[in-house]
C-alpha cells in the first residue's frame, strides 16, 4: 500500500509524526532492529500494524533497556485494511494521517471497577448424556452439580457427583452469586435412589431406565416399583412436588433452548446450544473460570435529572426497556421511604457496557464512564480535524464517518480490506470513510452524531451486525430518525445519519456498494467547540453550531416521538392550576410564579418524559415532540407562560389563595358531600386562616364542652 511520508509528517505535525522519517514495510520481519531501537526509547511508541501485536510485544520484552509494557504501553494502530487496502489507497493519506493522530491520543481516564468471586461452583443442565459428558470434562477444576431437566440418558452406576433431576423454574445472578430454582416432580428421588436397578427389571410398561426418572405417560400405575424399592424408600407417587434452590458460582446450560434467551447474558452463564463446537469452547472457558475477576464499571448516574418516575408516576423508561441484559429495573416505588425520590437502578454486575441505555437516556441523567463522551467526542474531533488540515475534502470528498463495533463490525471491515486487496469484486473502505472503532455501536448516539456533523462530517455511518441486540437496531433507528429530521429542518439535505446492516461475509458486497455511496456536503465552517460530559449540553452547542450555518431554516421542526427535544400543550380550559406538574419535573421545564396563578415553561429544559402528563390529575397536558427555532433558536431558552388565570380571593377577607377554576372544580366534587354544606360549604370559599376563625365563631359548631 503507498505511504507518503512527508504528507504524513506535514498532516500530523512535527511531534505527532516523529519516526515517520522512514516507511518500514517489513518491520515484523527484516527490520526488527529498528522496532528494537525505538523500543528503548522512553518516548510513546505507536505501531501502525495490528496483526503482528503479538510479535511486537515479545520483541520489546526481549529488548535490554527496553521500558516495560507498564511504564511505557505499545499502542497500535490498522492503517492496511481500514485504508491501505483498498482502490481508494492512492488518496488515503489524509485519512491514514487521521487515524494514526487518533491512535495517539490519551486512553481514557481509569474507572471503579465491578468485582466477581467464584469458587468454582457449576451447575450443568440438560439432558444426561451431554450433561454427563461435560461433567467429566469440568469435574478435575470445578465442583459439578448435574440438573437432568430433560428426559433422556443413562446415569452411570458410580456416584461420583451430584445429580438432580427436576423442571427448571428460575435462574437469577452472575458470577459467582447464581441462585437456581427446580422443582423435582417425578416418583424417584435421585438423592435415595441406590441404582439397584431392580425399578428397572419389574416395570412391565418399560417406563424406567438408566436415567432412574419415571416416564409417567408409560407408566399404568403397576407400582411394583415401589414394592421392590421399599428398602431404599426412593419411589413415592404420593410425595409432594418438591422446590429447591441452590447457589452456585457457574452455569452451564446445555438445554437445546436456553433456559434465559436474553441476547446478553449473565456472566458466568454459558449456553452453547446444540454446537459441539460452542459447547467445547464453553467447556474450556469455565475450567479457568475459578478465582477473582473485574470489569470496568462502564456507566454513571445522576438520580437528580433522571426522568424515569416522581412520586411512584411513570415517565421514561426508554433505559429500561432498550437493556438487552436486563440490568436495569424501576424504583418508582415509595414504599417505606420518605421524599418524591424515584428513578432507575443499574445493576453493575449484569451490565455488559453496550451503552444503549446513555444512548437513549434523553436527559443525561445515565452516561457511557468508559470512555466518557468528552473523550469519544476528542477522537471524533481529532479524525476529523485532522483529516481536513490534510486536505483530505479536496482529494477524496467530504468525510463520513464510520462507527463500528470493536469485535464483529471490525472483523467485518477487516475482511472488506482482504478482499479488496485479492482484486475480489470489493473497492475496500473509501478515502474518505473514517472508521472509528467503539466499544459497541448502541453507545454512541445523538449527540456525538451532531457533534460529529458540527464537526465537519458530511454524513454518519453505524455499522450494526448480529452483535447487536434487536432492540439497539430500534432504537438506533429512532435516534437516527430525529437526528434526520432535525438536519432537514435545518436545510441539511440528503440522510445524514445512516444505518448499515451487515450479517457476516455474506453481505461484504453490499456492504462495500453503501460505502461508496455518494454522500452529501459537508458543513461550511467546522466546530470548534468540545464535547461536554453533560449529553444536554453537547446537544445544544451542536445545534447551534448547525443552526448558525444552516442553508434554509423551518421556525419549528417536527421531530419523531423519541425525541429529547419539545413543547407541551396544556388544554387551559380542562387546566386548574393545581401545579401538579411543576412538582413532577425533574428538568425544571415547567414553574410556577410566586405573584400570580400562571403555569411557566422552558422548552429548551424539556426532555419529553411526560412525567408532568402522567401526573396531572385533568389530563390536560399533551407532548409535542419539536425544535423550536424562533429568533434564532433563542425563543426556546425564554420563559414563556402556558397557562394563566386570575386568582380567587378569599369571599371573607379578599386575600387571593387559590384559582377561580380550582375552587370551582373543588365545590363541584363536594357539593354532593355531607360534611361540606351550608356554613361548611361557603368555608370552601376561604383561605386557610378565615377558615379556622369561621369554625371557632359561628354560633351553630359543636364544640368539644358541649359533647
Amino acid at each position: 500500500m503507498p505511504l507518503d511520508a512527508l504528507a504524513l509528517a506535514r498532516a500530523l505535525g512535527p511531534e505527532a509524526a516523529a519516526g515517520l522519517r522512514t516507511v518500514h514495510s517489513t518491520l515484523c520481519r527484516r527490520e526488527a532492529g529498528e522496532f528494537q531501537r525505538a523500543c528503548k526509547d522512553s518516548a510513546d511508541l505507536l505501531v501502525a500494524c495490528t496483526q503482528e501485536s503479538r510479535l511486537f510485544l515479545e520483541l520489546a520484552a526481549a529488548t535490554e533497556g527496553a521500558p516495560g509494557p507498564v511504564e511505557r504501553p505499545i499502542r497500535f494502530v490498522n492503517i492496511r485494511e481500514t485504508a491501505g487496502w483498498s482502490k481508494d489507497a492512492g488518496a488515503a493519506t489524509a485519512k491514514i494521517a487521521a487515524l494514526i493522530a487518533v491512535a495517539q491520543l490519551p486512553e481514557p481516564e481509569p474507572v471503579s471497577t465491578v468485582s466477581y468471586a467464584s469458587g468454582g461452583r457449576v451447575l450443568v443442565i440438560g439432558d444426561a448424556a451431554r450433561a454427563l459428558r461435560a461433567a467429566s470434562l469440568l469435574a478435575d477444576k470445578l465442583d459439578v452439580s448435574v440438573l437432568l431437566s430433560q428426559p433422556g440418558g443413562e446415569l452411570p452406576q458410580a456416584r461420583t457427583m451430584n445429580v438432580h433431576a427436576g423442571r427448571l423454574t428460575r435462574i437469577t445472578g452472575w458470577l459467582g452469586a447464581f441462585e437456581v430454582s427446580w422443582v423435582s416432580d417425578n416418583p424417584i428421588d435421585l438423592d435415595l435412589c441406590t441404582r439397584c436397578n431392580a425399578c428397572i427389571e419389574v416395570c412391565p410398561e418399560q417406563a424406567i431406565d438408566f436415567g432412574y426418572q419415571i416416564d409417567l405417560d408409560k407408566c399404568k400405575s403397576h407400582r411394583d416399583c415401589v414394592r421392590v424399592c421399599a428398602a431404599a424408600g426412593a419411589i413415592d407417587f404420593e410425595r409432594p412436588h418438591e422446590i429447591t434452590s441452590e447457589h452456585f458460582d457457574l452455569v452451564l446450560d446445555l438445554l437445546p433452548t436456553p433456559f434465559l434467551t436474553l441476547h446478553q447474558a449473565p456472566q458466568g452463564y454459558f449456553r452453547p446450544g446444540a454446537d459441539e463446537r460452542r459447547h467445547l469452547d464453553a467447556v474450556l472457558a469455565l475450567r479457568d473460570m475459578v478465582g477473582e475477576f473485574e470489569k470496568p464499571k462502564f456507566f454513571n448516574y445522576r438520580q437528580n435529572i433522571c426522568a424515569h418516575s416522581r412520586n411512584e408516576q411513570i415517565g421514561c423508561d426508554a433505559c429500561i426497556e432498550v437493556c438487552s441484559a436486563r440490568a436495569i429495573r424501576s424504583d418508582a416505588s415509595q414504599k417505606g421511604r420518605a421524599g418524591g425520590g424515584g428513578g432507575i437502578i443499574v445493576e453493575p454486575h449484569l451490565c455488559v457496557g453496550c451503552g444503549a441505555c446513555t444512548t437513549v437516556c434523553p436527559s443525561g441523567a445515565i452516561s457511557y464512564a468508559t470512555p466518557t463522551p468528552d473523550h469519544q467526542g476528542r477522537r471524533i474531533r481529532t479524525l476529523l480535524n485532522t483529516y481536513q488540515r490534510a486536505g483530505g475534502p479536496a482529494v477524496a470528498g467530504g468525510a463520513v464517518l464510520l462507527i463500528h463495533s470493536e469485535g464483529a463490525g471490525s472483523r467485518l471491515i477487516d475482511e472488506l480490506g482482504r478482499g479488496a486487496s485479492l482484486g475480489a469484486n470489493l473497492r475496500g473502505v473509501p478515502a474518505r470513510v473514517l472508521p472509528l472503532e467503539v466499544r459497541h455501536t448502541a453507545s454512541v448516539g445523538l449527540d456525538l452524531w451532531l457533534a460529529a456533523l458540527a464537526y465537519g462530517a458530511s454524513q454518519i455511518q453505524v455499522l450494526l451486525t448480529d452483535e447487536e441486540a434487536p432492540e439497539y437496531h430500534d432504537a438506533l433507528t429512532a435516534q437516527a430518525a430525529v437526528a434526520n429530521a432535525l438536519m432537514e429542518g435545518m436545510g441539511y439535505g440528503g440522510e445524514r445519519v445512516q444505518l448499515l446492516r451487515a450479517r457476516d461475509a455474506r453481505d461484504l458486497v453490499d456492504l462495500d456498494h453503501a460505502l461508496h455511496a455518494t454522500g452529501a456536503a459537508a458543513i461550511r465552517q467546522a466546530a470548534t467547540f468540545g464535547v461536554q460530559p453533560d449529553k444536554r449540553a453537547t446537544l445544544e452547542l451542536a445545534i447551534d453550531h448547525l443552526l448558525q450555518h444552516a442553508p434554509a431554516v423551518a421556525e419549528t421542526i417536527p421531530l419523531p416521538a423519541a425525541s429529547p427535544f419539545g413543547s407541551l400543550v396544556v388544554d387551559v380550559d380542562a387546566c386548574t392550576m393545581c401545579l401538579a406538574c411543576v412538582g413532577a419535573c425533574p428538568e425544571a421545564a415547567l414553574a410556577d410564579n410566586a405573584e400570580r396563578p400562571q403555569l411557566r415553561f422552558i422548552e429548551k429544559n424539556c426532555v419529553q418524559c411526560g412525567l408532568c402528563a402522567v401526573t396531572c390529575p385533568e389530563n390536560a397536558i399533551t407532548l409535542e415532540p419539536r425544535l423550536w427555532l424562533a429568533d434564532a433558536g433563542k425563543a426556546r431558552r425564554q420563559t414563556r407562560v402556558l397557562n394563566e388565570v386570575e386568582p380567587f380571593c378569599c369571599v371573607r377577607c379578599g386575600k387571593p389563595f387559590g384559582t377561580l377554576r380550582a375552587i370551582e372544580v373543588m365545590i363541584g366534587k363536594l357539593a354532593g358531600h355531607a360534611m361540606f354544606q351550608g356554613p361548611a360549604a361557603e368555608r370552601l370559599r376561604m383561605c386557610g386562616d378565615c377558615r379556622v376563625i369561621d369554625i371557632h365563631t359561628h354560633a351553630d359548631e359543636v364544640r368539644i364542652g358541649d359533647l
